[in-house]
């Protein structure tokens, strides 16, 4: 058997290897265990509570205020 021959077949198994690890990475993510977790989630409709900024609305009226001060200050003095 030549040198190059051995190389070849050397780095044939290691792809192969390679391969059927991830293969078994993927398979393992397949299914998830059942942890039966209940999850209460209280969507009041109190906006002032304490998920008033997950409101779009908030982040919606902030940028148009962020863009605002930024354009008035790139602005500068001039009229």
């Amino acid at each position: 058997m030549t040198r190059t021959n051995l190389l070849s077949k050397i780095q044939f198994f290691t792809v192969a290897v390679m391969a059927n690890l991830a293969i078994v990475l993927v398979k393992a993510q397949e299914k998830a265990p059942d942890l039966k977790v209940d999850v209460d989630v209280n969507k009041g409709g109190n906006m002032m509570g304490g998920d008033w900024m997950s409101n779009p609305l908030v982040w919606i009226i902030g940028a148009l205020v962020l863009i605002l001060i930024i354009a008035l200050v790139a602005r500068g003095g001039r009229k």
